[in-house]
């Protein structure tokens, strides 16, 4: 049953559909290239939870409805299916692989941003992959020249090379959204308060923002969050100690909750080794402070570890208790305002890109890991079910 708030945003979604449509013309005949039909239509942006048809004509959307007449459209079967924005993940390193893209695409996920998987030396690689990709993306530019190293990126302070980071970016200014940090006392040691320092030296210059991987820090993450401004994004916001969001008596650190107030963009970062513990997880759960996005950081082998997909990672939300509306929403709208790139995407209003994920809502008892091989038993999961682009169907 649709409350006033939805009946609402239903007829604001009627009228930008009827603007669309030529002078005396109706929806009936309208030529629609495809209509995903009968899912569950999640949108978050537009506060729109209903069983209804998508119809897409020229890549973007040109109606949402009940019982939209087909036509001569290709039809997409979505009954039983939720329907939703086009996941939107903001830190991959899709870019690393040429197959990237297309796997993420079979994923749900219609944008992405590769987050420093190369420096200054070598960002012709990814741009590369992100320029001939399916969906829009866009890369992060590793403080370090060399991007990411075994050895660690930064551990030679002297690959925190300010001067080859403008360049590049220069020379790339339509494909490089940020800067990217790494301090994890793995990665940067010692270095790490210079090399962020550093980092937000370069983009600055550009107005751009910079995404930090936390945890593990040798510095007190507090001092490091001090060093950032509106804009930028803390990935990994559920490390563990030593140097968590959290303090021993599992209190979110004041540098924190003073950056989430001015603007700065806490995001998860799923990952593989040393960014999720059950155990502080629960911890910044109790205390209320819940991601801005979702992230799964992911890598062509994420199918066989605890990262597996988008939809299962924003699964493990579920979970912990975050309503399904929500968890949608950090994966779509959250993470469109984060990019210019993403500027109109995340939602399913009428006129927006056509970009849609079918993902298929599932109960039972389901596994999830976090990177310390512990596991928790949930009851629902999101599995991929398909992908609209460009008005496209991609089966998942």
């Amino acid at each position: 049953m649709l409350n006033r708030r939805r009946l609402l945003s239903g007829a604001a979604a009627m009228a930008a559909t009827a603007a669309l449509l030529p002078r005396g013309a109706s929806a009936a005949a309208t030529n629609y290239d495809l209509i995903v039909k009968g899912g569950r239509v999640i949108d978050p942006a537009g506060r729109l939870d209903a069983v209804r048809d998508i119809a897409v004509a020229n890549g973007r959307i040109a109606a949402i409805g009940a019982n939209l007449p087909p036509g001569s459209a290709q039809v997409v079967d979505a009954r039983g299916k939720l329907v939703v924005p086009g996941l939107i993940d903001i830190h991959t390193h899709t870019a690393r692989f040429k197959e990237g893209p297309e796997l993420v695409l079979k994923d749900g996920v219609t944008g992405w941003i590769d987050a420093g998987s190369q420096g200054a030396d070598h960002i012709e690689d990814t741009i590369a992959v992100a320029k001939s990709a399916p969906q829009q993306a866009r890369v992060l530019i590793n403080i370090g020249r060399a991007g990411i190293l075994p050895e660690g990126d930064t551990m030679d302070l002297n690959r925190a090379d300010v001067g080859l980071a403008r360049n590049a970016i220069a020379a790339h200014r339509d494909m490089i959204a940020g800067v990217k940090a790494r301090l994890s006392r793995d990665v940067a040691g010692p270095n790490d308060y210079e090399v962020l320092r550093r980092t937000q030296q370069v983009a600055s210059s550009f107005n751009l923002p910079v995404m930090i991987h936390m945890g593990q820090t040798i510095t007190p993450l507090g001092k490091l969050i001090d060093l950032l401004k509106p804009g930028d994004v803390v990935t990994h916001m559920y490390a563990p100690p030593p140097n968590s969001i959290v303090d021993d008596n599992g209190r979110i650190i004041p540098e924190v909750t003073a950056a989430r107030r001015r603007g700065v963009w806490f995001d998860v970062g799923n990952g593989q080794t040393g960014h999720m513990r059950w155990d502080t997880i629960d911890q910044i759960v109790k205390a209320n402070f819940w991601p801005d996005t979702f992230s799964t950081d992911w890598n062509t082998n994420a199918h066989m570890t605890g990262v597996i997909d988008f939809p299962n990672c924003m699964s493990k939300f579920l979970m912990l208790g975050m309503p399904l509306d929500q968890v949608i929403a950090r994966a779509t709208v959250n993470a469109a305002k984060i990019f210019p790139v993403f500027r109109g995407r995340g939602t399913l209003a009428a006129g927006a890109p056509a970009d849609i994920a079918m993902l298929d809502l599932r109960e039972g008892d389901f596994e999830y890991l976090d990177n310390f091989n512990g596991k928790r038993v949930g009851h629902q999961r999101l599995f991929p079910a398909g992908t609209v682009i460009g008005g496209k169907f991609t089966a998942a």
